[in-house]
């Protein structure tokens, strides 16, 4: 958790549909507009103007990003899905607009979030806190963090739901999908209806607190016997289901590592990468999101703490055997094998034409690089991140073959894209063959 203030605006959350509704509408005249004007000016200028870019003019960006960020949660939430999973098929321009998203979060004001306490601890709620700060540490797309003491001497981080959430979930989702096809963000070839209803079902898990809490307790006790995590405990007594509470762990963003000794630096990576192996193959069940945010370093200890298990997700065993072939066959070099386990997991079709084919296995191929060295893979020094970016342009560019994933293999994604992401960013030096051996 951090301990510095977060600054922002505290903006009232809209809760009632209708003024959800009338913002959207409200933005699709406003892009309407802007179009019209850029056309105008462009026509003056001799330019024939084309509709995707009038649309994607940064004033258009700009506004649309406001506006989601204002509806938060389901906005944020849809942004986050198809800027990790879908990030190679949206315009670099709404890439942009949604990281930006994930970064900024505006929280509510103290008379909204009073509301929100009374309903959940009763009206002499105050009675039970020593000391609670109305000033948020953290904003999360649902919800926002504060830090409070108990009177029997507790040092709790407590994470509130913004009022409405749950309610505006569906019509939100919709509503975004909608939005982004005014705005022009969504190719129109791309069938989005399992990931909206994917968006749904994981916003509802997620807005679910007394969920996130048995998550949260479910790790901390199969990490019980890796002292090199540090999982806040569960306060049950606290916890409802639009709030949470958890004990307070001090440390510091795990990006803020950058410039540490590269051996502390490999050691937390390694950290990371081993986790995530077990995650799939051991415990199969997965925190999926892979937003850096959720990991924070103690440096006193050099311990890593994890944070926020909404987004946490059980693997069938077969789902988890499937990989563990697609991986053996990767590393052996064994195209055939590759083929068949991508096919049995869906990452490609019987109608998936043989050039796509050829481009998908190549893709995975290359996500192998760094388990098939001997010795640690060094992740500052390959330029694998933009290499599979290429390769995932290449494929979204061919949108009559556009295949979304199943769901499990689309959040396995994520979280992998995640973890390569931050080692690069760390330039850290791992020995992934090393950790993955035990599991194959």
């Amino acid at each position: 958790m951090p301990h510095h203030k977060i600054v922002t605006r505290a903006l009232p959350v809209p809760s009632s549909r209708l003024s959800r509704l009338a913002k959207l509408g409200g933005l699709a005249s406003s892009i309407a507009g802007n179009v019209a004007t850029e056309a105008a000016r462009q026509l003056a200028r001799g330019q024939r103007p084309r509709m995707e870019d009038l649309l994607l003019t940064p004033a258009n960006a700009m506004k649309v990003a406001d506006k989601l960020a204002r509806m938060r949660g389901a906005a944020m939430k849809v942004g986050q899905l198809m800027s990790m999973d879908a990030g190679d098929m949206l315009p670099p321009e709404l890439a942009q607009i949604l990281a930006r998203l994930r970064a900024d979060a505006h929280h509510m004001p103290w008379l909204q979030l009073r509301r929100v306490l009374i309903r959940a601890w009763g009206a002499d709620w105050r009675s039970r806190f020593e000391t609670f700060d109305v000033d948020p540490i953290a904003a999360a797309s649902i919800g926002q963090v504060h830090r409070a003491r108990t009177k029997d001497g507790r040092d709790l981080a407590i994470k509130v739901q913004y009022p409405g959430i749950r309610h505006s979930i569906d019509s939100d989702v919709d509503n975004v999908a909608a939005l982004m096809r005014v705005a022009g963000l969504m190719s129109k070839g791309v069938d989005l209806a399992p990931m909206l209803a994917e968006a749904k079902r994981q916003l509802h898990e997620e807005a679910d607190y007394e969920r996130e809490g048995r998550c949260l307790s479910q790790f901390g006790a199969l990490l019980a016997d890796r002292p090199a995590f540090l999982v806040p405990e569960l306060h049950g007594d606290f916890t409802t289901a639009d709030v949470l509470a958890m004990s307070y762990v001090e440390g510091r963003p795990v990006d803020s590592m950058v410039a540490a000794p590269q051996a502390d630096r490999n050691r937390v990576m390694t950290l990371l990468i081993d986790l995530l192996f077990r995650e799939l193959f051991e415990f199969r069940l997965m925190q999926t999101d892979p937003n850096f945010a959720n990991y924070r370093y103690v440096p006193a200890t050099g311990q890593v703490i994890l944070l926020d298990f909404g987004a946490t997700r059980a693997f069938p065993a077969a789902f988890a055997d499937l990989y563990r072939r697609l991986m053996r066959a990767g590393l052996e070099g064994d195209r055939a094998g590759m083929r068949a386990a991508a096919r049995q997991i869906g990452f490609l079709g019987e109608d998936t034409p043989a050039r796509q084919e050829q481009v998908m296995l190549d893709m995975f191929e290359t996500s192998l690089e760094p388990l098939r060295q001997d010795g640690p893979f060094d992740f500052g020094a390959s330029d694998l991140t933009s290499r599979m970016r290429e390769s995932g342009m290449a494929i979204a560019e061919d949108h009559q073959h556009l295949r979304i994933p199943p769901v499990d293999t689309l959040f396995l994604q994520r979280k992998f894209g995640g973890i390569y992401m931050l080692a690069t960013r760390m330039r850290a030096k791992v020995d992934l063959r090393a950790l993955i051996a035990p599991h194959l």
